[in-house]
């Protein structure tokens, strides 16, 4: 499975999976934000700033990222796809299309917090340190910066 840009077509197989995982994403509590996602993702589309990866027509990981912020914005996988290198296939191609001389940021869960094991090793892999305890959403998070 290969990570390719997300096209405005792929929006409502992407938005299953978005729901289907959003208890674990803060900012996507309701409805409402889960309904403003889409239309964020869509722009991100628009931009080729949106990657996903599919298993057939459905999509079963997506990754969100910003090239004038250099950073990575959301990156998720089905719970029954997880464990494949599907994050990591993401995570390699939107580091492709942004600026490696200058600093890539995420924010991800905090140390203590169940939820950020995965996540965490998995920018630790890719070269990713962590920096500033932060807040989003109402959440709390850490940042984590790759270095050029």
């Amino acid at each position: 499975m290969r990570a390719q840009f997300g096209k405005s077509g792929d929006i409502d197989s992407w938005m299953k999976l978005v729901e289907e995982i959003s208890w674990n994403f803060p900012g996507l509590e309701t409805r409402e934000k889960i309904e403003e996602y889409r239309e964020t993702a869509l722009r991100f589309m628009a931009k080729d700033q949106a990657l996903c990866v599919k298993e057939d027509a459905k999509v079963v990981g997506v990754l969100l990222f910003s090239k004038k912020r250099n950073m990575i914005c959301c990156l998720g996988v089905s719970p029954e796809h997880r464990r494949q290198g599907i994050a990591s296939e993401l995570l390699k191609k939107a580091l492709e299309n942004l600026d490696r001389t200058k600093d890539i940021t995420v924010s991800t869960f905090r140390e203590e917090d169940e939820k950020g094991i995965a996540p965490r090793a998995l920018y630790k892999k890719f070269g990713f340190s962590e920096d500033e305890l932060i807040e989003e959403f109402g959440y709390p998070n850490q940042k984590f910066i790759l270095r050029p």
